[in-house]
């Protein structure tokens, strides 16, 4: 008797998941899914039935490296006995086997270490920024005392330069008028010549 072959859009309608997903733990998972002829994926009833359980246990909080582990040593038939669906959760960080609540207390530990960690950051970085500003403060008014003095330098010139320009002319109104034959108003006694 020949076995049902489900394609992967099937297969994901009956897991109640997405195409991508099954994709997604055949990879993270490293399981190995038959394939046709073409080279395209094909589902069993047992590949389809290892996804509803791999589902279950990723809606209890299992994570795919746990899985993966248990997978990989030998121990699938323990990953999804009913037992153990019911106990704890366990993770796997590295070789040590952790409870849901040890955990839980890890994540408090690092929520705690990161809120320091953000302090310790926050302060640094306020440190940073008050140096900075100094620093800044400094190079803009060097810069803003230099650009005054030269726009002053500038305009005193210009003024010297007007100043002069009056002097000039006057001077040269003056050495007009001197140079010029004086005229005065006197009217002189004409005189006879006819006598």
């Amino acid at each position: 008797m020949e076995k049902v072959r489900y394609m992967i859009s099937d297969a994901a309608t009956l897991v109640n998941v997405e195409s991508h997903v099954l994709r997604y733990w055949e990879e993270e998972l490293e399981l190995t899914i038959p394939r046709n002829e073409m080279g395209h994926r094909y589902y069993t009833k047992e590949n389809i039935d290892d996804f509803m359980k791999i589902k279950e246990l990723k809606e209890k909080g299992y994570q795919l490296k746990a899985i993966r582990m248990i997978i990989h040593n030998g121990n699938q038939e323990y990953l999804f006995s009913e037992e153990n669906l019911e106990q704890p959760q366990v993770f796997y960080r590295g070789s040590l086997m952790m409870t849901q609540k040890e955990d839980e207390k890890n994540i408090f530990d690092n929520t705690d270490r990161m809120a320091q960690f953000t302090e310790l950051m926050t302060e640094i970085v306020g440190k940073a920024i008050v140096a900075n500003n100094e620093q800044l403060g400094k190079c803009i008014s060097e810069e803003v005392g230099e650009r005054v003095i030269k726009e002053m330098n500038y305009l005193m010139r210009e003024r010297d330069e007007a100043e002069e320009e009056r002097f000039r002319k006057l001077d040269e109104a003056i050495r007009g008028n001197l140079k010029k034959p004086k005229r005065f108003g006197f009217v002189g006694k004409k005189q006879n010549k006819s006598k």
